[in-house]
């Protein structure tokens, strides 16, 4: 039986597809009946009666095709776009070139909804779900049964005020819900309960330095304004199925927002996205936040306007709304696609609709989705069935207090205390939802009393012990489950209380400490590392010193005199490469490393330290190697 294409058997069960040969029947019926969209498997005047009888006819015409068209992967689509435009002469402008253009101003505003660190839903006590079975924790009230009524859940306040104290927002001691009024079908009651008018904090800022990724034309830094911060409750998810059928998840209609609504004070793409990665850190650091954006618990909208700098004392112009960015990238890419387009529209004399627009990963341009609704469309009115919220001042003093450290300050205290760049303390901060840097803590412990214990301790060293302990953390550990492909488990296992199940602090800080001290090198190092994330430890070994005495794995150092006997073989036929030590106008240090690395390769990688042997080669070269070329 000849081989039935792929392409022609989804196009049937996806779609409903038939083919247009082999039938009982004229081709033109099967037209006019497919024209129709009638999703039965009776078409026209031929009826298949059973799958098998179906993929008979298919077989026994390979050659058909279905009409719908076949699905391309995104990988594919931007390896094709790419190729057209490389083919095109043309060349993506990098976004840190891209912040401005020559003659207009952009003002972007920005709108972040996060989710509640709160087990219960805002208005009902069902839970809070993420990856349970669908429908499953629906209230009557979440699918506006008549009759139901909301009922506030007083726990769903506490993260939003550690959210707005972060912010630096005042508290409001009364604020009120109101009702946004649309229809969709993710929104069963058809409005949704937010607090427009009277928001329970307002009048926040947000600063931003040079370290958090701001464009440089933002020099020292800048202050963003949060206008206000509001509670309101999410939708229900959308699951999009084949032939432009939905799904419904109402899991998630009703779980607990804050809307953090900011002031048009931001004028360049990557100040815009730095802007929302600064806020997602601040809400995990303050445990406001269920997820970041990378697993659709904070998704920012975005409002962009240009207008030309002619004139400082023109209005700003029409903004249109970017919905739904889910991540740091999209929100910078959006922003410059959508300014560019409005600039393109301004300069050919068109005029800007107030819209909301698309973004799709990957794209250049901005799509339109709908007209911009306004506050009349929305309908906004208080809603007759909640009653206010009285925040008491003793209660926004006890969560003041208790707040612990925002993530500047800590970034300050890693970058003074162990001298580690800006990069790598707010990578130590950021990710992991501040878990990873708690964990860098205890190891910092840990070390400490370890380095305490040593006889010959070199106290100016210590830093360099504690920058190795912060490159692993941040590094080496991410490597265990990024490079590791035949890992059974790729979570790390780290826990709020600095812990981590798969890695003890316990067992890198032994590796740590032998590694700076020099009595394993690195790739050994490396490698108790995966042994110890494999559980080997303290499962055939009971440490890791054990481990390293078992295996004889301890560093044993070659001689001055075999380091020099191997910079001698090493250079003996490579005068080529010596040569280019004489009379050099920058030292060739690219060179002196591949010596030392066929020195490595030459010898017992175990017993040399490239550092000792770039030592030796270097005195060698000035005392023995370049001088008798000279002669």
């Amino acid at each position: 039986m000849a081989r039935m294409p792929a392409s022609t058997l989804r196009g049937y069960l996806l779609h409903g597809h038939l083919p247009t040969t082999g039938c009982l029947f004229h081709p033109r019926a099967l037209q006019a009946s497919t024209t129709k969209r009638q999703p039965a498997l009776t078409t026209g005047h031929c009826s298949l009666s059973s799958p098998r009888r179906l993929l008979q006819t298919l077989a026994a015409n390979p050659s058909t095709t279905p009409e719908t068209p076949v699905h391309v992967p995104l990988r594919k689509q931007l390896k094709d776009e790419a190729k057209l435009l490389k083919a095109s002469g043309k060349k993506k402008k990098k976004n840190a070139s891209n912040q401005t253009v020559p003659g207009w101003e952009l003002t972007v505003g920005i709108e972040i909804h996060a989710q509640l660190n709160t087990s219960r839903k805002l208005f009902s006590p069902a839970a809070t779900s993420f990856n349970d079975d669908p429908n499953t924790h629906v209230a009557f009230f979440d699918l506006a049964t008549p009759g139901s009524q909301p009922i506030f859940q007083k726990e769903t306040l506490i993260p939003a005020l550690r959210a707005a104290l972060a912010l630096n927002c005042d508290i409001q001691p009364t604020s009120r819900f109101d009702r946004k009024h649309y229809f969709h079908w993710d929104q069963p009651s058809g409005y949704q309960i937010t607090q427009y008018y009277e928001p329970f904090a307002k009048d926040g800022h947000v600063y931003l330095q040079p370290r958090d990724g701001i464009a440089a034309e933002d020099e020292g830094g800048i202050k963003i304004g949060i206008k206000q911060v509001q509670m309101e409750q999410d939708t229900a998810k959308t699951l999009a199925q084949p032939d432009k059928v939905h799904w419904i998840d109402f899991n998630r209609v009703g779980a607990p927002l804050i809307e953090i609504i900011t002031h048009p004070d931001i004028h360049h793409p990557a100040t815009a996205a730095a802007f929302v990665r600064k806020v997602q850190t601040m809400l995990n650091a303050t445990d406001a936040c269920v997820l970041g954006m990378e697993s659709g618990g904070l998704r920012a909208d975005v409002n962009v306007s240009v207008r030309r700098t002619d004139d400082p004392s023109a209005p700003l112009g029409q903004r249109t709304e970017i919905k739904n960015l889910s991540s740091f990238k999209a929100v910078e890419d959006a922003v410059i696609a959508e300014r560019d387009r409005q600039i393109a529209v301004l300069e050919a004399g068109g005029e800007i609709a107030g819209e909301t627009r698309g973004w799709s990963i990957g794209a250049t341009e901005t799509r339109r989705l709908r007209g911009k609704e306004g506050e009349v469309d929305y309908r906004y009115m208080p809603d007759p069935d909640l009653a206010p919220v009285v925040i008491g001042d003793d209660l926004v003093s006890h969560l003041r207090e208790t707040m612990g450290q925002l993530p500047d300050a800590e970034v300050d205290e890693l970058i003074k205390t162990f001298e580690l760049s800006p990069k790598d303390a707010l990578s130590l901060v950021a990710i992991d939802g501040g878990m990873r840097v708690e964990y860098f803590w205890n190891l910092v412990d840990a070390l400490k009393q370890r380095l305490q214990s040593r006889v010959n301790r070199d106290d100016s060293r210590d830093i360099a012990c504690f920058q190795l302990a912060a490159n692993w953390t941040l590094h080496e550990l991410g490597r265990l489950t990024a490079d590791r492909a035949e890992a059974d488990d790729q979570e790390l296992g780290f826990t709020e209380d600095g812990q981590c199940r798969r890695v003890p602090v316990e067992h890198l800080a032994d590796i740590i400490i032998h590694l700076h001290s020099g009595e394993v090198t690195a790739k050994i190092a490396k490698e108790l590392l995966w042994v110890v994330f494999r559980g080997t430890i303290p499962g055939d070994y009971g440490s890791v010193q054990d481990l390293i005495e078992k295996e004889g794995l301890w560093f044993e150092e070659l001689s001055e005199a075999e380091y020099e006997a191997l910079a001698d073989e090493v250079v003996s036929g490579q005068g080529h490469i010596v040569r280019q030590f004489v009379d050099y106008k920058k030292y060739p240090e690219g060179k002196l490393m591949f010596l030392v690395g066929q020195m490595v390769r030459l010898g017992s990688e175990e017993r040399i330290n490239p550092q000792n042997a770039a030592r030796v080669l270097r005195r060698l070269l000035e005392d023995k190697y370049v001088p008798g070329l000279k002669q």
